[in-house]
């Protein structure tokens, strides 16, 4: 057993024009006790409106507009161009001669984009007077250059016939605004404008604040901040830079070589050279006995003194802080690398102990 859903009937206005339109809709249908949405097609009369001829009539007004428009560029850019020509080349006279009309064309496409605020529209209408005005003084004088001054001038009229057209038209088009919401449209344009404007120089500074972040040289680790050590670690790769700073704030009085005993057993790749600098870099002394009762060290190594020499002088003057011996060593040898330093070091410190 099958339903179907009952027709509806529409009431038409009398002395109203109808046309028919089809339409899709779902309809409830039934078979066999089960109920579903199925799509239907029905026809509907829906009221014709009345011609509106004012708008018909202004569109066609700017289409002619428009036409005139491209017929004093073609005009313009002949005359010229092949006034030009005489001293040039053909293509590139008519191609610089386009240029006189395009010019105040584009200004009174302006003019047509601000025609609902007159201030705005005040600096194109004035700039496409005068590009207007060279546009006609270059017709004519073609016209005159080939005998036939009254047939330049007529070219020249065509130009300014198309101009005066156009700006009938757009003042046409442009409705006259009070004087209130003329004035709020002006904040609303200035407001939307200065955030636009803004927008757009907080991504220009953003882009030259990058680039000076791309070309500026590091730092040299001197300059760094001593106090916490958390800046001297910049140039090391993220994760040694990471285990770097864990050791050194979990593990109380740890020395240099404990700190690359930890990389190590962390199967860490790192730089042994650049870890040791950076952790020197940090100034931050182990050894917090009283130093005063020390003997000083010279500040000069002897002639022909080696690096086992210059540790032997520093252990045998008191100074047990690895770090200081490490440390005074390599002000006497700037060219002996430091792991070297650290190696005899510790084969010195094997043997007298």
């Amino acid at each position: 057993m099958t339903t179907e859903p009952a027709a509806t009937e529409q009431q038409q206005l009398p002395g109203v024009k109808y046309r028919p339109e089809t339409r899709t809709r779902l309809v409830p249908h039934t078979v066999n006790g089960r109920t579903k949405l199925v799509e239907e097609e029905y026809t509907v009369q829906v009221p014709v409106l009345p011609k509106d001829w004012d708008h018909i009539v202004t569109t066609a007004a700017l289409a002619a507009a428009v036409a005139l428009l491209a017929v004093a560029l073609v005009w313009s850019t002949a005359s010229i161009g092949d006034y030009l020509a005489r001293a040039i080349a053909a293509p590139i006279a008519y191609l610089c001669a386009s240029a006189f009309a395009l010019g105040w064309m584009i200004c009174m496409a302006l003019e047509w984009s601000a025609r609902y605020d007159h201030q705005r529209a005040a600096g194109p209408r004035s700039a496409g007077t005068v590009f207007l005005l060279l546009d006609m003084a270059a017709v004519a004088a073609h016209g005159w250059a080939e005998d036939s001054l009254y047939v330049g001038l007529a070219g020249a009229a065509v130009s300014a016939v198309a101009k005066k057209m156009f700006s009938v038209v757009m003042d046409h088009q442009a409705r006259p605004l009070p004087g209130r919401t003329r004035a709020w449209l002006q904040q609303e344009d200035a407001e939307i404008g200065a955030a636009l404007a803004l927008a757009a120089r907080t991504r220009h500074l953003a882009r030259l604040q990058a680039q000076a972040a791309a070309y500026a040289p590091p730092l040299p680790a001197a300059a760094a901040p001593q106090d916490s050590g958390q800046d001297t670690l910049g140039h090391l790769s993220p994760t040694v830079r990471s285990a770097v700073r864990a050791v050194l704030d979990t593990v109380p009085d740890v020395s240099h070589e404990d700190v690359l005993t930890h990389l190590d057993a962390l199967g860490l790749d790192y730089d042994e050279t650049a870890v040791l600098a950076v952790l020197d870099s940090l100034d931050n002394p182990l050894d917090t006995r009283d130093s005063r009762s020390e003997r000083p060290l010279p500040s000069i190594a002897p002639p022909g003194q080696t690096v086992t020499d210059s540790i032997r002088t520093a252990l045998s003057s008191g100074v047990q802080d690895r770090d200081r011996v490490l440390s005074y060593v390599q002000k006497l040898h700037p060219t002996t690398h430091r792991a070297s330093i650290v190696r005899i070091l510790n084969r010195e410190l094997e043997r007298t102990a």
